[in-house]
């Protein structure tokens, strides 16, 4: 069986600076085709990419549409396969396969419709009534959100004192130690927006793609507010507020703590973006990033 793969601009820009996944690009037509000989699959069209791996539409021999993904590993994709066996399908692509070792993972198929499609507003009362479905009680088997917080805020305290204002620093700071204190209550998507949320058959939206860490539900709101960033126009501020209030609303969670979550996720952005600069000027791509994370961590402090 032959792969219908051909190798997407982004993973060969990857590819000429990585030896990594140079590797992974060399193995990925073995492994398509020695995955879909053992799950006994047949590919079906072409295949789409993301920035950490390939997803090949496939059928298995009782002829279910599926998807086969097959990820660049590194660690921090090894939530994913934990959190979507955690979910069961509840609210959620279904999992029907996992080969870890291996990034592979065969996936119901969804719909290509995501939530860009719709009102952002609405979309952001469709992401706070997923929160509840998906927010199960956790495993020790996933990463501790504390954990991941207790490095970043390393960063944090490394910043320059001119990179973001220093009020913004000293609220996250602050909200640290009670972000700490509690244990981890759920499973914890990581990284969910509005493309992260597909037109489903079981129910109208289901979630793809988690990071799957165990942690605070209350710390997913940030992707939802500085993703679809064109949309807010002249008064950012306002707009980043409607989306808060809609997910705070549609989930219930505690607003504060989604508040503080919000800040210092903002201020963590700035801190990595330094860190990966290493004394190099910022690129303007960069400096566009800081300043959109910057007016959100803003827009905290007018609730």
């Amino acid at each position: 069986m032959k792969l219908p793969y051909e190798i997407p601009p982004v993973f060969a820009e990857q590819a000429a600076v990585s030896q990594d996944w140079a590797a992974y690009l060399g193995r990925i037509p073995r492994l398509a085709d020695e995955l879909t000989d053992e799950w006994r699959l047949s590919y079906d069209g072409r295949p789409a990419y993301g920035r950490s791996g390939l997803v090949l539409p496939v059928r298995t021999d009782a002829g279910r549409p599926g998807m086969l993904k097959i990820g660049y590993i590194h660690a921090d994709g090894a939530g994913e396969p934990v959190a979507l066996q955690l979910w069961g399908g509840r609210g959620a692509v279904e999992l029907w396969a996992a080969d870890p070792r291996r990034g592979a993972l065969l996936l119901e198929r969804l719909g290509s419709a995501d939530l860009t499609s719709v009102d952002v507003v609405e979309a952001c009362g469709v992401v706070g009534e997923l929160y509840g479905l998906i927010h199960r009680p956790p495993t020790p088997r996933l990463v501790d959100l504390r954990t991941l917080l207790t490095r970043w805020l390393d960063d944090v305290r490394t910043l320059p004192r001119d990179a973001v204002p220093s009020r913004f620093v000293e609220q996250a700071m602050a909200a640290a130690p009670r972000l700490l204190a509690e244990e981890p209550s759920a499973v914890i998507h990581g990284d969910l927006h509005y493309e992260n949320v597909l037109r489903g058959e079981r129910r109208p939206w289901l979630v793809i793609d988690p990071k799957g860490f165990a942690g605070d539900p209350a710390y997913e709101l940030a992707p939802m507010l500085w993703n679809r960033w064109s949309e807010l126009g002249d008064e950012p501020g306002a707009g980043v507020r409607e989306r808060f209030y809609a997910l705070v609303d549609a989930s219930g969670l505690d607003e504060r703590r989604c508040r503080d979550w919000v800040v210092l996720r903002a201020v963590v952005n700035v801190a990595w973006e330094h860190t990966e600069a290493r004394g190099r000027p910022l690129t303007d791509q960069q400096r566009e990033w800081l300043t959109r994370s910057i007016t959100v961590a803003k827009a905290m402090q007018d609730i």
